[in-house]
């Protein structure tokens, strides 16, 4: 089978064509003949800084769609050429994926394979973020930055179908700023001012939820822009910056909180939270409460073309692997 691998740390062009033997399952899997495979900014950090990688050669790809090839021992509810997708730790850049069973979800009727493999990471986390962790109540507002990424372009989609009073996010340009527009932000501001704008546009008071996948420096500044009794979500950490942590007198004066939210720790710690999550956010899909445009697809052989536009963060929406001929 073709396959994308880097035995290296470096720019996109360390990944490499290779041709390696086709996986089998054991107890609690399943493999996958694979049609379509999702590019996110997980991959980028993997083959550049090693995030989650447990060992060279490493073979990226979170997510794929495709029909289930083979079945291992104890696995059930799922059959061979059944349409599915599937959340992987890695090894989704080939024609044929390993799955753990738990984290494999057959599509319903009237989700098509392509549009399937935008969903495994970007659905649940947004889904997350407003809902089981956000907690987003009708009223109130929302800032979200990435907003014209996969997730942003989700999220405010689904505040908006939440009820939010107001949704705004934050992006690095006028290009993604107008692409935000289209998903259900109201207004979309810079990452330099973001602080001073959501200010000016809440009359000072403030966000009642932040949604940040940057870390660092951004994450602190979000405090400032909190609402009295404001929440914080933290789910990524794409600046690269050390962890932080919020001490106890910064969050009590005004009541305010910060969690934290990972697909992918999810999947590990309770595949069968993981699995309700899925099954509701598919149902936003599947009723026209949510589209995941796709902005780029490339096949398998120009990923390294798909990490140029997602690492050079100039890319909007998601982009996609052709696996299938």
């Amino acid at each position: 089978m073709r396959a994308i691998e880097f035995d290296q740390y470096g720019g996109p062009e360390v990944l490499r064509a290779v041709t390696a033997e086709a996986p089998e399952p054991g107890p609690g899997e399943i493999t996958i003949d694979a049609a379509w495979a999702g590019v996110n900014f997980a991959d980028v950090k993997a083959r550049s800084e090693g995030y989650r990688v447990p060992s060279l050669p490493f073979r990226p790809g979170l997510e794929v769609s495709g029909r289930v090839r083979a079945i291992g021992e104890g696995v059930e509810g799922l059959r061979p050429g059944q349409e599915v997708a599937a959340l992987v730790d890695g090894g989704g850049y080939a024609e044929v994926v390993l799955a753990q069973a738990a984290r494999v979800f057959p599509l319903p009727g009237g989700l098509d394979l392509r549009t399937a493999a935008t969903l495994p990471t970007v659905l649940p986390t947004a889904h997350a973020l407003i809902h089981e962790v956000g907690r987003l109540q009708p009223g109130e507002t929302v800032l979200v930055h990435g907003a014209a990424g996969g997730i942003g372009t989700a999220v405010g989609q689904l505040a908006r179908a939440a009820g939010a009073g107001a949704v705004y996010g934050v992006a690095s340009s006028d290009d993604k700023a107008d692409y935000a527009l289209k998903y259900g932000y109201d207004e979309v501001f810079r990452p330099g001012t973001f602080e001073a704008d959501v200010r000016r546009a809440t009359g000072g008071r403030g966000v009642d939820l932040i949604l940040d996948p940057v870390g660092g420096d951004t994450l602190r500044r979000g405090l400032d822009a909190l609402a009295v009794y404001g929440r914080l979500v933290s789910y990524g950490n794409a600046g690269g910056a050390a962890p932080w942590q919020a001490g106890q007198a910064e969050l009590a004066s005004q009541g305010r909180s910060v969690s934290a939210f990972s697909v992918l720790n999810l999947a590990q710690s309770d595949p069968e939270a993981l699995r309700a999550l899925t099954e509701r956010a598919l149902r936003a899909a599947l009723d026209g409460t949510v589209t995941l445009p796709v902005t780029a697809e490339h096949p398998l052989s120009e990923a390294s073309r798909a990490h140029e536009l997602l690492g050079g963060r100039t890319s909007t929406g998601k982009l996609l692997l052709r696996i299938a001929d």
